[in-house]
């Protein structure tokens, strides 16, 4: 099945897939790696200095309490690629490239008989790379912050950047700040998908159906590094690839203990659907996870309604069944509330369908306590399954203790 095809009815002119996991059904964070460096920053002049420190000056004006936070800048990505007899099933694929194809037209066919191979790019990343085992996706990281974000990707003149980009450097995307955000898809236990109303005093999207999202935050990083120093002083050289990658998946479990006021015990390990692009915001990226919740959804709109500490970027809680979610599309009435992230990310949900071991443990649950008798008093009953999960084997949470090599004991 053609890629471009699994969501032909999906084409919207607010965002684009940049890239999605569809063939690995997700990435976990040890199939995740970062290539820090300078060169992946935005390029600049002083024209356009002087231009982003006007519009920083003004929106300080008018909202004097926002601040300039260091943001990690996405330049490009190198993909782990599967080969079929014929033909490659992915290639290398970066802002640039995917700035320039049609919109809902982004991705070549799917694998049928995979065998590894990097995609092409930098020959000495790429074999570097080849060599870390389980490592899938490595991306391309420099640092930007939320100044520069407004006074490029947010300004009036963010096509005309674009422009000169492209003429000046090759690069339709080198002028602006491209901070790269992240976004939650998260499922309770009852399957239910969880949207927040964002609140009109935000910045953008204000009244918009939303999901749990930020930024990973480079203070953050050094923080955890040990090393407490101003966010606008944040070099690159200061920062570890592997905390980076730590940062990358665990802020957007934060996010949803902040807005949602849902613990992190509550929530399984992150799973990396892709990148989307907002283009309300000049192609914008932000990696997309999904996130199993153990918590039913009035147990979640309860704790929101206790309030978390970013409770003031939304007005309300709603909760679509995972069945609906998957079929939604233009033609629903809740497609035109979505803002652009979003959209997004529901995109990337459709199209690589993650699947949890922990979410095959509750079918099976399901499955043992109604369509199977009960055994009889001391006997021991087991289902051998013909699946095979990536996560077999390893530690699982107490809840989940019974599942171990494909069987399930009772």
């Amino acid at each position: 099945m053609n890629q471009s095809n699994m969501n032909s009815n999906m084409v919207d002119p607010e965002v684009s897939l940049l890239l999605h996991c569809v063939d690995w059904r997700g990435l976990r964070r040890c199939q995740v790696q970062v290539e820090l460096s300078e060169r992946y920053n935005r390029q600049t002049d002083p024209a356009l200095e002087n231009h982003i420190e006007e519009i920083w000056t003004e929106r300080l004006s008018k909202a004097p309490w926002i601040f300039n936070g260091a943001k990690f800048r996405l330049h490009s990505f190198i993909l782990a690629s599967h080969k079929n007899d014929s033909e490659d099933a992915c290639n290398q694929t970066d802002n640039k490239e995917s700035s320039t194809k049609q919109k809902g037209d982004c991705f070549p066919a799917l694998p049928t008989l995979p065998t590894s191979e990097w995609a092409e790019g930098d020959p000495a990343l790429a074999s570097k790379s080849e060599k870390q085992d389980g490592c899938v996706l490595i991306l391309r990281l420099g640092l930007t912050s939320y100044k520069d974000y407004l006074g490029t990707n947010w300004s009036g003149q963010a096509e005309e950047l674009c422009r000169r980009g492209e003429v000046e450097f090759g690069d339709p995307l080198c002028l602006l700040a491209q901070p790269l955000g992240v976004g939650a898809v998260l499922c309770t236990v009852d399957e239910q998908i969880v949207f927040i109303r964002r609140s009109q005093q935000v910045a953008e999207a204000g009244g918009l159906l939303d999901i749990p999202g930020g930024h990973p935050e480079p203070k953050i990083v050094c923080e955890n590094l040990g090393v407490k120093i101003c966010e606008e002083k944040i070099d690159i050289v200061m920062l570890s690839p592997d905390a980076v990658v730590t940062e990358l998946f665990s802020s957007v479990c934060a996010e949803i203990r902040d807005e949602i006021n849902v613990p992190l015990t509550s929530l399984e390990e992150p799973v990396l659907m892709g990148i989307a692009l907002n283009h309300t915001s000049a192609g914008r990226p932000s990696a997309e996870f999904y996130i199993s919740c153990s918590l039913t959804s009035d147990q979640v709109k309860s704790l929101y309604l206790k309030g978390g500490a970013e409770a003031n970027e939304s007005t309300d809680i709603f909760f679509v069944s995972k069945r609906n979610v998957l079929q939604l599309n233009q033609k629903c009435n809740l497609w035109s509330e979505l803002c652009p992230s979003a959209k997004g990310a529901i995109l990337l949900y459709q199209t690589s369908r993650p699947v949890l071991d922990c979410e095959v443990f509750v079918a099976l649950s399901f499955l043992q306590q109604r369509l199977l008798p009960r055994p009889e008093p001391g006997a021991r009953r087991c289902i051998r399954l013909s699946v095979c999960l990536c996560g077999r084997g390893r530690e699982l949470s107490p809840g989940r203790q019974r599942w171990r090599n494909g069987i399930f004991l009772s």
